[in-house]
């Protein structure tokens, strides 16, 4: 439902209600106590995926069908998205994300935060900024960020916006993560003021009091642990009286049921379309008096049609780039490995492949980029240019700065402070080796760095290629944003492609080039003498059994341990690993037989 004409429609059809209940009220035709049920819809972190996919989710075709069924039972819907949907894919990107949003035009979404990536497509002659206003504007549903403001002080995007049904009113007001000054490119956020989320929340409000029934926070902020606190969903749900739902993004986070959080009902779809999030709300004069949250999960979609209307706009869009995208590069005889929870969390052989290429082309004595940077594995097979663009879809180009050795230590204790906990800033090399000694404290655990084999010189200057991104200070590597430029490469993608092609075949290895020691030092609990008493006898239990599951390309833990009626923290535990996010394909992985 939008605003204008059919909120017009609604406002008449409200006052005509208002009349016939004020001549029956002293009949008493209708109860005190009248419920009403308001439902949201909502997805988030899409990222493009507007096809159905073999890894991604069920498409927009199918989305739509959802999102009509639950109209066509229900009056009083709201479809809604918490960021990151206009940048991802090639098929989003070689629009600069207009097939995105006409898409989601035609699916019928209601209202839209912006998210980190959203700002991602700047050129030559404009901020990124200044592009997602462009589709703001293409847009048949508002864009809201109440926290972004302008250099002279007012918002880029309004702050809310107010949904009239009948007998009671929706605000839906939005929050983008001020994370995107350096998740997203430096350059598409000049001149802009991310301020911070609960503040800006507690403000918004303040000034809805009294103008909506129910108050929707729809947040591209997430739950991430580096986040600063007062930047998370879950720090601004418990801290901020009179929101009823928070919708959030960002983190990529899936909650299956919700969770609430003091009078808050926080909610995430995870990500890639792979989940329609499906928040109920029943209303009592006035007032939410219960919410509950679920998810339809791609897997529950098998039988679900495809709007079609919807597959043949999407059809034109995809048939666009095909040509270009099928051009082939090269043979890779082995899966080139883009797993986020590998790529954010240790070496991969496609973080080596990507570092090795953009040494190549630069000439530089060491090459880094982040793993945020990497977006998707590549099969074992041929590589197309599509394949790269899948992989690295953000146009990067790849720079050259001249650093010390010192500020190379620098660089890598900032991209590892978070291991072994996964973080897109964690740094893959060319040219060099790096050790992280876990026994030592965060800030000074990189040792044994080697270029050549040599142990590298802390006073000595290196040239340094990485991605514009990083260049410019993105990822929190503000120790690289205002150092001058030697010289400007070619785009990243460009630079693998005709690396590949060069080549013909290709089987990039993990080679070793970072290598962890030592372990995290254990924190003792204090102790807390308990009055002795005589334990009862435990009852004999069966001993456990357990089977195994050998881990598949693409698996995470959290998705094993609920296909086998079990939680990621027990798997963790059965299996010893000292990082569960880092999983293996081949790898064997024990789980409770049922």
């Amino acid at each position: 439902m939008k605003q204008g004409s059919m909120s017009r429609k609604r406002l008449v059809l409200v006052l005509v209600l208002t009349m016939i209940l004020t001549s029956f009220s002293s009949l008493g035709v209708f109860a005190a106590g009248h419920e009403q049920t308001l439902v949201l819809l909502h997805t988030n972190d899409m990222h493009g995926r507007l096809l159905e996919g073999e890894y991604d989710g069920m498409g927009f075709a199918k989305l739509a069908t959802l999102a009509n069924e639950f109209r066509s039972e229900n009056d009083n819907v709201l479809l809604l998205d918490a960021g990151d949907a206009l940048h991802g894919l090639p098929i989003a990107t070689l629009t600069e994300g207009e097939s995105v949003v006409r898409v989601m035009n035609a699916v019928g979404y209601d209202v839209m935060s912006p998210g980190n990536h959203d700002f991602n497509y700047k050129s030559e002659t404009r901020m990124g900024y200044e592009r997602l206003m462009e589709l703001a504007e293409m847009a048949e549903f508002p864009i809201l960020a109440a926290n972004v403001y302008k250099e002279d002080g007012t918002r880029l995007m309004n702050a809310y916006e107010l949904f009239e049904f009948e007998g009671f009113t929706v605000a839906v007001f939005g929050l983008a993560t001020p994370e995107t000054k350096t998740k997203s490119h430096p350059f598409n956020t000049t001149g802009l003021e991310f301020r911070d989320p609960l503040e800006e929340a507690q403000k918004v409000v303040a000034e809805l009091d009294g103008m909506a029934d129910v108050v929707v926070a729809l947040v591209h902020l997430g739950q991430d642990e580096e986040t600063m606190e007062t930047w998370r969903s879950t720090t601004v749900a418990e801290m901020v009286d009179g929101i009823d739902v928070m919708i959030d993004g960002h983190s990529h986070t899936t909650l299956e049921e919700g969770m609430m959080l003091g009078d808050t009902l926080l909610a995430s779809a995870g990500d890639y379309n792979k989940n329609l999030g499906v928040v109920e709300l029943v209303i009592t004069e006035g007032e939410v008096t219960e919410a509950t949250a679920r998810l339809i999960m791609k897997e529950e979609t098998t039988e679900v049609a495809e709007q079609q209307d919807i597959m043949d706009m999407i059809a034109v869009y995809d048939a666009m780039g095909q040509e270009a995208l099928s051009e082939v590069a090269g043979v890779t005889t082995v899966e080139l490995v883009g797993v986020r929870e590998m790529v954010r969390a240790g070496e991969t052989n496609l973080g080596n492949l990507l570092t090795d290429a953009m040494l190549d082309l630069s000439g530089a004595d060491i090459a880094f980029s982040n793993g945020g940077g990497i977006r998707a594995s590549v099969p074992a097979g041929t590589i197309t240019r599509g394949n790269i663009i899948e992989v690295f879809p953000f146009g990067n180009l790849i720079e050259v700065k001249e650093v010390t050795g010192a500020m190379m230590k620098e660089i890598l204790e900032h991209g590892t402070d978070a291991y072994p906990e996964v973080a897109g800033k964690f740094p893959h090399v060319g040219g060099m080796t790096y050790q992280i000694d876990l026994s030592r404290p965060v800030g000074d655990r990189i040792v044994n760095m080697m270029i050549d084999g040599q142990p590298i010189d802390m006073e000595a200057t290196y040239e340094l290629a990485t991605n514009d991104f990083v260049a410019a200070g993105g990822d929190g590597y503000a120790m690289l944003g205002d150092l001058p430029y030697i010289k400007s490469m070619s785009a990243l993608d460009e630079a693998l492609f005709m690396y590949i092609q060069e080549r013909g075949v290709i089987a990039p290895e993990v080679e070793g080039r970072i290598t962890v020691v030592g372990e995290l030092p254990v924190v003792e609990e204090p102790v807390v003498e308990e009055p002795v008493t005589e334990p009862e006898p435990m009852p004999e239990m069966p001993a456990m059994e357990y089977g195994v599951y050998v881990v598949q390309s693409g698996d995470v833990l959290w998705r094993i341990a609920r296909d086998h009626e079990s939680t990621w923290e027990r798997l963790a535990e059965i299996n010893q690993l000292s990082n569960p996010h880092l999983i293996f394909p081949g790898q064997e992985i024990m789980y409770p037989a049922r």
